[in-house]
């Protein structure tokens, strides 16, 4: 369909591939496609500059390069999870580097193309949550302040800034400071978004000893997101919400997509393995049943990737620039690991 390359996904393949050997099967053959696509990044997708490119042609030739970071912390977590796989510590030094590299293009004014005009100055959810993420990868390989402190900051943004009681929802843009802001473009609500930082959020509770605090503000918001996000009357996750129940001006407002699904398979079972609580098993349950029976081809096994709101496929293309090797089989490695360490506690 298209030959283009995805540098996000140059580094989302290379983590799958070196996350599937360290947790389900030591497996050469995924550790050897790793490698090879970590030498594709090193050889064709960062610029002059040190940023990455957004998309490449087939024999790594640059085509898009855009104002974000995403392709840096998603080759980040490539590089720290090969390192854990290998004990090659020098991608360990690497995946450091690039996140301090990272953290450097966000914290310097003018570095990073702005998104709005210079009057508008708006805080985003995504790159804060994905810091967590690709902070804790890293911190399994090497050890730096940084990494902790991103952690503090972030949480402590998405406590303060994000969290909004009064809908009962995290916002994905707020003002500098939090503020709500009365636009289409920030009422919205990522049901997905919410609900994969609430496992995040669970992750690291779990490395701190399973802070209580922080437990209860990842269950807060896996519990404020369900309620925004499950579809009561054809099931699974949706695209997006208006937090004063305005029409969303998004057009694929009402689609099912297939990532905030596996990010909700996954948080539900962190949250019962986090409590006990029967109530996150009964979620899990529905949103397992719902996403395994609409989602998956039956005839050659690779899902969909968009649905209409009632389940039915929208187009049945397998993959994209977005869509690939890396939303699927996460959730199925974490699930994997989580659902051993609750038959554990139950031994």
């Amino acid at each position: 369909m298209d030959t283009t390359k995805s540098v996000w996904f140059q580094g989302r393949f290379a983590f799958t591939c070196c996350f599937a050997y360290n947790n389900i099967e030591n497996n050469p053959e995924w550790l050897n496609e790793a490698k090879n696509t970590l030498d594709f990044i090193d050889a064709h997708c960062f610029d002059k500059d040190r940023r990455m490119f957004f998309s490449v042609t087939a024999d790594g030739q640059p085509i898009r390069k855009r104002r974000y970071t995403f392709s840096e912390t998603f080759t980040a977590i490539a590089m720290s999870e090969y390192a854990l796989a290998t004990r090659d510590k020098s991608y360990a030094k690497k995946a450091l580097e690039l996140f301090k590299e990272i953290l450097y293009f966000l914290n310097t004014p003018g570095l990073l193309e702005p998104k709005y005009c210079s009057n508008i100055h708006l805080e985003g959810h995504s790159i804060t949550m994905i810091l967590i993420n690709v902070a804790s990868c890293i911190r399994k390989v090497i050890s730096d302040p940084v990494l902790t402190k991103q952690c503090d900051e972030a949480i402590g943004k998405i406590r303060k800034f994000f969290m909004h009681p009064e809908f009962k929802a995290i916002l994905e843009s707020v003002g500098p400071n939090g503020e709500f802001l009365d636009m289409n473009e920030t009422r919205i609500i990522n049901p997905g978004h919410c609900i994969e930082t609430s496992w995040f959020l669970l992750e690291e509770a779990r490395f701190r000893n399973w802070d209580k605090e922080l437990v209860k503000t990842a269950l807060t918001i896996l519990e404020w997101s369900w309620d925004w996000g499950w579809d009561k009357e054809y099931g699974g996750i949706i695209n997006f919400r208006d937090c004063r129940n305005l029409p969303c001006q998004d057009y694929s407002q009402d689609m099912k997509f297939w990532w905030p699904q596996t990010e909700t398979i996954i948080a539900t079972l962190y949250a019962y393995l986090a409590t006990k609580n029967e109530k996150y098993l009964e979620m899990h349950k529905q949103i397992s049943d719902w996403t395994y029976s609409h989602f998956p081809d039956q005839e050659y096994g690779e899902w969909y990737g968009y649905l209409h709101r009632d389940g039915t496929v929208a187009q049945p293309a397998k993959g994209n620039l977005f869509k690939g090797p890396f939303h699927i089989p996460r959730m199925m490695t974490i699930a994997y690991t989580l659902c051993q360490d609750i038959l554990k506690n139950q031994q």
